[in-house]
């Protein structure tokens, strides 16, 4: 029998077409949806999720593509789909109350709300049939469908209540602001550490770059031992375990036990972003080899899979091929011997492969025969065998089916895989990232500011959506890396305009902070400040608009950092370590900072030689004979400083400038000091 498309067939997010032949009859979010809902009484049943996601496919299988729950759905509810990546702001406020509900939340998310989208249930994964302590989604649908029948005017007034809790949290009290926050957050993390195999939680475990990059700050301030110690920890065992993809390179989403050994298997560009920053930061500080490895081999695994031909960047590739989670990615002792032949036993004990396996099948908990590889140790095989079994290994896997990938290219997500290949770039003395950097950086300059208004997604030729919070933030992140990182001056202008529309879009001048959204869709407007998986677009924006004070002298740069801090003061002061990118922020504002001005035609040596090491304290600016006048302009403090025919060098601390030098680890000590 063939079946027919629902409306999500005219869609272009690859999670939304994967549910376009469910017999439920789907909407996307539009209006269309909300008019039927009210016109026929009834309540809607929104499901977000994204095309990675194990869980949201298991729900898929079971659920939506089965024509009892379909036909559930279809009579008593409208359905609606969400991609949380398409669409992050309807996310975060159904985020919210299904946290609020149950006190923790996931994906797939699923809500239960009324037409005029107030939700009165919220919850994440249900299975079709109810079990010992967990209802099915077919009773769920029932008894909703039987309140709503019998007492809609509950379900109505328990909506308003959560309507009103939604906006009493937006409503931020300012909190003044202590360096105490800081150290509270260092120590938290340092509670939660797993001094055993790194990482902050038990399991399952989640990577949080950001948390290794505010340890990375706080020894370099501190001299505290222990933050690198937990750096250096988390960043071995993570690149020794499972969770490392050790033939094709880059990280999978998360490891589901405590020794970073077996994920869930989707790859997500974001992650490999703020992986690569860590990685990066821990090489300048550490010059650890094993670091700067990652971080290339990193970037090796995005150029080769993740880049469109137009220079922008993938968002994600799935767990699950073939129907199966990981199977692209795990091995059988067999397949090995196969490919491998004379050197099998050397991959069998290196990669600690077995014959019955490592890999749990979820759903009955017993070994599938197949294995996740790791290491126990950095390898002591030559390099030459090591890259030889690898590639081998890596041609033979890249003949098996494919995991979906997810072509649509976001701004916020490319914005930080910009920052992570600018700083790389800078550490490594790499001009190809920089190329790869400012090619993707151009695109969305021509491509996805119109009018000047940032736009957040690009697929097929078309661009849609308009930009976010997270949007303006992540790429005026990666904008300021890559001035510093190549000195032209265009792009740190174009971070200037950027940061100066998103205050005006978005800025509470009331509340202070800044909204993800203002969408004339949403119930609520979002602001959120905690630090997930990535780091939130208020801490973001606090830190790019202090560096942008740095940069420029602009006073409202400072005060809208400062305010935005203070906005969320009592979160920060409540739960530090869950708010590390805002102590990043705090820190510039605490800790003495420097601005760092080469001046001349002979700048970019110097520019080199300044950027290799860890100096997170202080901003970059190149004055030179072809973008001087521009740069007066942005930076006016900078108007007297001389142009000679080779170099000088500034250094400057609250505007006040030093007299120019010309040695460099001269101005490098006195950075550090």
């Amino acid at each position: 029998m063939n079946k027919k498309p629902n409306r999500l067939i005219n869609e272009k997010s690859p999670y939304l077409l994967q549910h376009a032949y469910n017999p439920v009859d789907w909407y996307p979010w539009c209006e269309e949806a909300f008019e039927k809902a009210k016109k026929e009484d009834k309540p809607i049943f929104l499901s977000i999720g994204y095309s990675s996601c194990h869980w949201c496919h298991v729900m898929e299988k079971e659920s939506f593509e089965d024509e009892e729950v379909a036909e559930i759905l279809n009579q008593y509810f409208v359905s609606i789909k969400v991609d949380r990546e398409e669409r992050p702001d309807v996310d975060a406020v159904y985020m919210n109350v299904c946290m609020l509900f149950n006190g923790n939340g996931g994906w797939p998310l699923t809500i239960i709300m009324t037409p005029d989208k107030k939700p009165f249930f919220a919850g994440t994964y249900f299975p079709k049939h109810s079990r010992p302590g967990r209802i099915g989604l077919i009773d769920l649908l029932l008894t909703v469908a039987k309140k709503w029948k019998e007492d809609k005017e509950d379900l109505i007034s328990r909506s308003e209540k959560v309507i009103e809790y939604l906006k009493e949290e937006n409503k931020t009290t300012f909190s003044d602001l202590k360096i105490d926050y800081i150290h509270g957050g260092y120590y938290d993390l340092k509670g939660r550490f797993d001094n055993t195999y790194g990482g902050f939680s038990n399991k399952p475990k989640f990577p949080t770059p950001h948390n290794l990059m505010f340890l990375l700050r706080y020894y370099y301030h501190t001299k505290e031992k222990d933050a690198l110690d937990m750096v250096e920890k988390t960043l071995l065992n993570m690149r020794l375990g499972g969770i490392y993809d050790h033939v094709g390179f880059g990280f999978h989403r998360y490891s589901t036990d405590r020794q970073w050994l077996l994920p869930h298997f989707e790859k997500m560009l974001y992650d490999q972003a703020m992986l690569l920053m860590a990685y990066t930061e821990s090489y300048q500080l550490t010059q650890k080899d094993i670091y700067k490895q990652t971080a290339q081999e990193i970037i090796q695994y995005v150029l080769r899979d993740m880049t469109s031909p137009e220079g922008m960047f993938y968002s994600a590739e799935d767990a699950d091929s073939e129907g199966e989670e990981g199977k692209f990615y795990t091995w059988t002792i067999q397949e090995i011997k196969e490919v491998l032949k004379e050197d099998a036993d050397v991959a069998i004990e290196l990669f600690n492969i077995k014959e019955e396996g490592n890999f749990l099948e979820e759903a009955t908990g017993h070994l599938t025969g197949r294995n996740v590889l790791h290491l126990k140790k950095l390898p002591d095989i030559p390099m030459e065998k090591l890259e030889s079994i690898r590639q081998r290994l890596f041609e033979y896997r890249e003949k098996r089916i494919h995991p979906l990938k997810d072509d649509k290219m976001l701004t916020d997500w490319n914005g930080l895989m910009i920052a992570g290949l600018s700083k790389a770039a800078k550490s490594f003395g790499n001009e190809e990232y920089t190329k790869y950097a400012e090619k993707a950086t151009n695109f969305i300059i021509k491509n996805m500011i119109i009018n000047g208004k940032l736009y957040h997604l690009y697929k097929d030729g078309q661009v849609k959506i308009k930009g976010m919070l997270d949007d303006y933030a992540f790429f005026v992140w990666g904008l300021i890396e890559l001035y510093e990182a190549t000195g032209k001056v265009d792009y740190l202008q174009h971070a200037i305009n950027l940061s100066k529309k998103s205050i005006e879009l978005f800025y509470d001048e009331e509340n202070g902070g800044f909204y993800l959204s203002k969408m004339d869709d949403l119930i609520v407007k979002p602001k959120e400040s905690f630090d997930g998986a990535i780091p939130s677009g208020n801490s973001v924006s606090a830190y790019n608009l202090y560096k942008l004070y740095l940069m420029t002298g602009d006073e409202e740069f400072y005060k809208k950092s400062y305010e935005t801090l203070k906005a969320f003061g009592e979160e920060i002061k409540r739960l530090p370590s869950y708010h590390t990118m805002f102590l990043i922020a705090l820190m510039m504002h605490f800790f003495p900072t420097a601005e760092v001005v080469i001046s001349g035609s002979k700048w970019q040596e110097v520019l080199k030689h300044l950027n290799k090491d860890f100096l997170p304290n202080k901003v970059v600016l190149v004055k030179n004979p072809e973008n001087r006048q521009l740069l007066e302009s942005l930076a006016p403090y900078t108007k007297e400083m001389d142009v000679p025919e080779d170099f000088y060098i500034y250094l400057c601390k609250n505007f006040t400038c030093n007299l120019p030098v010309k040695d460099i680890e001269y101005v490098k000590e006195l950075i550090r000091k």
